[in-house]
């Protein structure tokens, strides 16, 4: 997988309809084990609460759980479920809390209720799109420095760390498909002198 939208941040926004407060959170997550212990969070935090209906799914093995917590079947956790699916949000959690206010909404209601929690809470967390990099290094002459750092973020490039020495060490990332184009304008600029090595693969935010 070359990239895939997650969110930035844990955040939470919340809205009441027909007396009832709604409060939507979302977090991102890499487990299983850190999208259950968010929800128990939220659960001790809101243990007040009618409901405290969850969803998350995680790309690792395209994992996805939800709960209802109480609502009538479908109502909840299937359309927190289905907002994170159609937004194609991935390795994050959500959780609406419900405190009722003794106004039924319907089940149609319902699914608008939790539907417009978890956008809002997956609005308020940011979403981001996380890219496949190569984590590079390239040495290079104080002469040829400025050519090689002007060229990395000119084909898509991102310096992250630069060691003045005897020469000049750039750490950088690239997207994976990038990197061959680079080497080959590397070369060309500096008569074969200038080559990039990766370490390894890595998602950064794009």
């Amino acid at each position: 997988m070359s990239e895939y939208l997650t969110v930035k941040q844990s955040a939470y926004d919340e809205f009441v309809e027909k007396r009832s407060r709604f409060i939507g959170y979302c977090k991102p997550v890499k487990t299983q084990e850190e999208a259950v212990d968010f929800i128990n969070e939220i659960r001790s935090k809101h243990w007040d609460a009618t409901h405290n209906v969850y969803a998350y799914i995680l790309s690792d093995g395209q994992i996805m759980r939800y709960s209802d917590d109480g609502e009538p079947q479908g109502t909840a956790g299937v359309p927190v479920l289905e907002v994170m699916k159609k937004t194609g949000i991935v390795d994050a959690v959500v959780v609406v809390t419900r405190y009722f206010g003794g106004i039924m909404l319907g089940a149609g209601g319902l699914v608008r209720a939790y539907s417009h929690g978890a956008s809002i809470a997956v609005n308020a967390a940011v979403p981001i799109k996380m890219q496949l990099c190569l984590e590079c290094t390239v040495s290079c002459s104080y002469s040829r420095y400025g050519k090689v750092s002007s060229l990395i973020p000119e084909l898509g490039g991102v310096i992250d760390d630069q060691d003045f020495g005897e020469g000049v060490d750039i750490l950088f990332h690239i997207p994976e498909e990038k990197y061959t184009k680079l080497n080959k304008e590397l070369a060309d600029a500096t008569s074969g002198e200038v080559q990039a090595e990766f370490d390894e693969a890595k998602y950064y935010e794009a």
